[in-house]
């Protein structure tokens, strides 16, 4: 039950400051209103900081079903954990959110547009094409999926210790590496790199009583959920392939 509790903890607070900050950066009235790109890819890196640092040491902080995938595919971490893990980011990603909606409820209301109002909770590509955008979901994640395997220390995780994942990389380093991630693949799409971070978000915006919001753009969803599955699929092949040259 640790690991689940640290799981749901981590994604929280990561969740709580992205969706926040594109609250802030997005919605009427706001102190950050129109503040733009960089802000918004810093605060989300900063978030992973502090979701790793508080669930890293009880789970690994993994925080994102697509690290989980990658680990258990290169046999770092056991399937039998995956639906687990994967429940708690979910579910700690439904929480994040709904403190982010609370925190600036009054913006909402006084924001118009309701793709605006949705922003904050789902991502939605810059141009409509899905073919293009599962792409984009699957290159970001690959990168940062291959990366984290080759930041931990490769020890199998029997379900009586702690967990490998991003833990062991630290949490500065895995924070940078979302944020070059924004910076340069996240355009397309809004980098979502993490099915939690979009469906338990989508999922609240769905429930939630937000005053004059539109839908919720399920057309879209598969996208940000396989394509993070596929990116972490193929990184781990790629990891797998290299350690049979020795690059592992």
């Amino acid at each position: 039950m640790t690991t689940f509790v640290a799981e749901f903890v981590g994604t929280s607070l990561l969740i709580a400051m992205g969706s926040g900050v594109v609250a802030n950066v997005v919605l009427n009235k706001t102190k950050g209103f129109d503040s733009g790109w960089i802000v918004i890819t810093t605060a989300w890196a900063l978030g992973v900081f502090i979701g790793v640092v508080v669930a890293g040491p009880y789970s690994g902080a993994h925080l994102n079903p697509a690290v989980s995938v990658g680990l258990a595919l290169t046999g770092d971490f056991s399937w039998s954990m995956v639906p687990h893990y994967v429940l708690a980011q979910v579910l700690g990603a439904m929480f994040g959110s709904g403190i982010a909606w609370l925190v600036y409820k009054d913006h909402f209301d006084a924001t118009p547009d309701p793709g605006l109002k949705f922003a904050p909770f789902g991502t939605a590509p810059a141009i409509r094409n899905y073919g293009s955008n599962l792409v984009s979901e699957i290159v970001g994640t690959s990168v940062l999926i291959i990366v984290i395997l080759y930041s931990t220390d490769p020890v199998i995780n029997d379900g009586n210790n702690t967990p490998i994942g991003l833990g062991s990389l630290g949490a500065l380093p895995v924070a940078f590496l979302v944020w070059v991630i924004g910076l340069s693949l996240g355009g397309t799409t809004g980098y979502a790199i993490n099915p939690a971070r979009d469906l338990g978000p989508r999922i609240m915006h769905a429930i939630l009583p937000i005053k004059g919001k539109g839908g919720s753009d399920w057309a879209y969803s598969w996208v940000p959920i396989v394509g993070p599955i596929l990116g972490a699929s193929i990184a781990a092949g790629i990891y797998l392939l290299l350690g049979l040259w020795g690059m592992v």
